[in-house]
């Protein structure tokens, strides 16, 4: 299929007369109707027809000349392009080369509504095309195609993306398959898809989608951005939230979402003054694990006569939830209790893991995680609960920003159990059964234990670690074939190799914590210079 330009149309570098771009935009329009229905019926050459055109058609129709509206806005771009007449000439111009210059189609944003759903921004996802409301298949729908939903309609977060017609089966045209949005687009039709009304589906899959409606949340009349009278902004206008089923939970979701910490009372009464314009009744229904509160279950009743003095209120810690590690060997490891409204308690869980952890390593300074540990019944705390079922991604600054719910709260999944943490700060070694604190059996406490080193090539410059690690001075024997007796337990470290110049003797070459192919028959030891002083003797008898 070849395009003719009549000789007597004229393209320089100033472009093309108004009156030709028309008739050329016409031109192209006729063909490209024509190629698509071609395309169809012969199912050949798809590159030229087909999947150029699937964005702006339905198959097995002609293409309407106002859908294939095109005009070429870069022909004067063409270097050395000239097409004179005063030479009679035809110029002929493959599809595949028209199709790769720049061009412009007018296509607008697709208007989206959602239908059947028990508020604004909640129902079947419906689209417009082509003057008539459609629905969208469920095929690969998910909460990143819901943002952009909910985004495009000024409803807030996407909650949920329900599948299988939740809200009903739609009617007419199904316009949208295979919907595959990477959530930062502004609307739905901005997301790839199969082409309008290219579908397998019928409207048993008709997605669905869950929206917050809610696009604010702040904090008014406190002395601090972490307390006060809570206002939610609902599509677009700012109310006080009623207090009529606001509680703890509630509260401490918000906190965590405003950055604040944590929730350590909801005063009443108007504590923070009236507020202005609507009091919104809704309830949120959270129990304290969720990120943000529009998370939480909700039930949406709007505006109602709830008084301003009635409005909810919440005072955040707006530091991080005090905690500590009891019952270890070091402040870096041990059971987790956390301190709140004047009292420690204990955080149970049942899915504790490394995660947490890191988190609690970090919030306290104790460098990274070792384990995370579930202690064994006699090490287990009989105060109040603190926190239980906490949720961390691991990236957290302190143990508040995670998912977590409060003492009181109703969720309760699975055996809940007291939780521990080892970090890398609770690492420690001491000399023991020698003359004094700076000779003995070498033992290290690593992962809540304490074990012996093997003395696979140990030497002087191991020991010179470990005397000025301990700050006993410089090493004037390294001791080898358990000379200050057998040790138990654990055997932590094999075939060590410091330069001498290490900090520490878990800074030198060694083999992996824990293995090794010793017995304590080959504990090892060692004996400083600080021994001599700690008892006022003179090394070289």
């Amino acid at each position: 299929m070849l395009l003719h330009l009549d000789r007597h149309w004229s393209i320089g570098p100033d472009g093309i007369h108004p009156r030709v771009l028309s008739k050329l935009s016409d031109m192209i329009a006729e063909l490209l109707s024509t190629i698509y229905q071609q395309s169809w019926s012969s199912r050949e050459d798809p590159d030229d027809g087909r999947k150029a055109l699937q964005r702006t058609s339905s198959p097995g129709k002609p293409l309407e000349l106002e859908e294939a509206q095109v005009v070429a806005v870069a022909l004067s771009d063409l270097h050395g392009t000239s097409i004179q007449r005063e030479h009679s000439q035809t110029h002929f111009v493959g599809l595949k080369a028209l199709l790769t210059l720049p061009v412009l189609v007018f296509e607008g944003t697709a208007e989206v509504r959602l239908a059947d759903g028990d508020r604004r921004c909640a129902g079947r996802v419906e689209v417009k095309h082509q003057g008539q409301w459609g629905t969208v298949c469920d095929d690969y729908w998910d909460i990143f195609d819901a943002a952009v939903v909910c985004r495009q309609l000024g409803c807030g977060v996407a909650l949920e993306a329900p599948l299988y017609a939740y809200f009903g089966q739609g009617s007419g045209s199904i316009w949208m398959d295979n919907v595959h949005c990477n959530g930062t687009e502004s609307a739905l039709s901005d997301c790839t898809h199969n082409g309008w009304g290219q579908t397998n589906c019928d409207h048993t899959e008709d997605a669905g989608v869950k929206c917050s409606a809610y696009t604010g949340l702040r904090l008014v009349n406190g002395s601090t951005a972490c307390e006060g009278r809570v206002e939610v902004e609902v599509l677009g206008t700012w109310g006080t939230l009623c207090a009529s089923r606001w509680d703890l939970s509630d509260a401490h979701v918000l906190c965590r979402h405003l950055g604040c910490g944590f929730a350590e009372s909801i005063p009443g009464g108007g504590h923070f003054g009236r507020g202005t314009g609507p009091v919104w009744r809704d309830s949120f229904h959270c129990d304290g694990t969720e990120a943000h509160l529009g998370q939480c279950p909700v039930t949406a009743l709007g505006a109602s006569p709830c008084s301003q003095e009635n409005a909810a209120a919440v005072i955040c810690s707006a530091r991080p939830m005090p905690l500590r590690l009891v019952g270890g060997e070091s402040r870096c490891d041990g059971r987790v209790e956390v301190f709140q409204h004047g009292t420690w308690g204990r955080v149970v869980d049942e899915q504790w893991d490394m995660q947490e952890a890191s988190v609690v390593c970090r919030q306290l300074q104790c460098g990274e995680a070792e384990a995370a540990y579930t202690p064994v019944r006699a090490e287990r705390g009989r105060g109040p609960v603190g926190l239980r079922g906490v949720q961390c991604a691991g990236h957290e600054a302190d143990l508040s920003l995670c998912n977590t719910s409060l003492p009181q709260s109703t969720l309760v999944t699975g055996i809940m159990e007291d939780v521990g943490v080892v970090c890398w700060g609770s690492r420690r070694v001491r000399l023991v059964d020698g003359a004094g604190r700076c000779a003995g059996r070498v033992e290290i406490y690593y992962q809540g234990r304490w074990g012996t080193v093997c003395d696979d090539a140990w030497d002087l410059a191991d020991a010179a670690v470990l005397c000025h690690q301990l700050g006993c001075g410089g090493a004037l024997e390294a001791a080898g074939s358990a000379q200050f007796g057998e040790g138990s337990g654990q055997i932590w470290l094999d075939g060590v190799n410091c330069s001498g110049a290490e900090d520490a003797l878990w800074d030198c070459p060694a083999e992996v914590w824990g293995q090794h192919y010793c017995g304590h028959k080959e504990d090892v030891g060692v004996i400083c210079s600080g021994l001599c002083l700690e008892w006022g003797w003179e090394w070289g008898w």
